[in-house]
Formats: C-alpha cells, structure tokens, sequence
C-alpha cells in the first residue's frame, strides 16, 4: 500500500474547528460577600451581561445555565453553584466554562490552576476568561498562555 503524503496540508486552526463543534456552555458569576451591597448587585447583573454579549452571537456556544454564587468567598471550591456546575460537567451536561476573569473562578489559585491545568482538560471543558483573554482551546501553555502563580 503506498503511502500519502501529507506535505502542504495545513492543519485546522482552532478557531475554525470551533466554529464548527458545538459547546454546551455553563457561565459562571461570582461576587463575594465583601464585595456585595445585600441581593443580586450590580456587580452580578454586569458579570451576567458581559458573558451574555460574549456568547450572543457565537452560535457554537449552546447555553445550558447560568451559575451564580452570590456572597459567597472565591478561597475555596465549596460553592453551591459551583457545586451543581461540576456535577453537570461530570454528567457530560456541560463542555465549556465561561467566566469573566480568573479571579471570578476562584481566589485560591494553586487550585484554579489545577481545575485549569488538570480538571477541565480531564473532563474535557473549554475554559474561558473573557477580560483576561484566555482560550483553553487556542492557548499554547508552551507560550504566553494563562500564568497562574
């Protein structure tokens, strides 16, 4: 059998193979209670309207919920909706995250990193922090990627 040359074709860039794939989309707010003003704030509603317009016109993004942790410390992981948004991406429910900053995912960034760097990929889940225009998709960790201390 002879074989085929692949020289000359070039490869698929990401953002090409992600117009095409759809990703079932979970946005996630947080505000903690140092930072709110007592209900959903303004602070929320922004965080809100910014990954709405993010997503509005990507047809790729499928948007399954919207998570939000209101008063609630960005330490730790134990966070009720953060909670139920791991469950729907263990359940096969959601394959990509979007947030509007690392510090909205989580203030303790030894175990951000770890959810960037080890959990998502695992599952599968595309990570997004729109402000600090970070793609787990189109990153190159080789390079100038996300850098969590």
């Amino acid at each position: 059998m002879a074989r085929i040359s692949h020289k000359g074709i070039k490869e698929q860039k990401p953002s090409l193979i992600a117009a095409q794939y759809t990703f079932f989309t979970a946005l996630y707010v947080r505000l903690s209670l140092e930072e709110q003003e007592g209900g959903l704030t303004e602070k929320i509603k922004n965080q809100r309207e910014l990954l709405l317009e993010y997503i509005r016109e990507k047809p790729e993004y499928q948007l399954v919920d919207i998570y939000c942790d209101n008063g609630c410390t960005g330490t730790n992981f134990d966070r009720p909706q953060w909670q139920r948004l791991m469950e729907d991406v263990k359940a096969g429910r959601v394959n990509c995250i979007i947030v509007k900053d690392l510090s909205r995912l989580g203030r303790n960034y030894l175990e951000a990193g770890d959810y960037i760097e080890k959990i998502f990929p695992f599952f599968g889940v595309r990570f997004i922090a729109v402000t600090d225009r970070y793609d787990s998709l189109t990153s190159d960790p080789a390079e100038d990627g996300l850098v969590v201390p």
